[in-house]
């Protein structure tokens, strides 16, 4: 799907929740949605600042806030990243596959692993409040080149 596609999908979910999709939130959507993988608050501020020079950190955390509220960018735990959520739209856990070589970053969506996990906390009297899975290893184009 298109950037601009992502932005106007976006858009209508915000009009639909009565969210404001503001200026900088939309440019911080779209230096996600043209990202591969992961990238962290300060290298987004970095890219930010090419078009909002008096961008802060502050500016930076509010629209990731907004973005991961809305369902837009799940937070990748292990490297305090981000990355756009390609099934965004509707709430879910995160299922990533993290590739400790490159960096590329693969979303799944499980709905049997998502139900298994949340039975077996439920066995252990463990209520979820926020679910991310994250497994590291090699993608497929790094263990070629292995």
């Amino acid at each position: 799907m298109s950037t601009e596609s992502l932005v106007s999908r976006a858009k209508t979910i915000c009009d639909n929740n009565g969210a404001r999709f503001t200026s900088i939130r939309e440019k911080v959507f779209r230096l996600m949605a043209e990202t591969d993988g992961g990238m962290g608050a300060y290298d987004l501020l970095e890219q930010l600042k090419q078009t909002e020079p008096a961008a802060k950190p502050a500016t930076i955390y509010r629209a990731l806030d907004f973005l991961t509220e809305q369902g837009f960018i799940h937070k990748i735990e292990s490297s305090n990243a981000f990355m756009l959520c390609h099934h965004f739209g509707h709430h879910h856990p995160a299922q990533l596959l993290i590739c400790d070589s490159c960096g590329s970053v693969s979303e799944l969506h499980s709905v049997v692993l998502q139900q298994e996990f949340r039975e077996l906390a439920t066995e252990q009297g463990f209520k979820i409040k926020h679910q991310t899975i994250e497994a590291h290893g090699f993608c497929h184009k790094c263990q070629q080149v292995a």
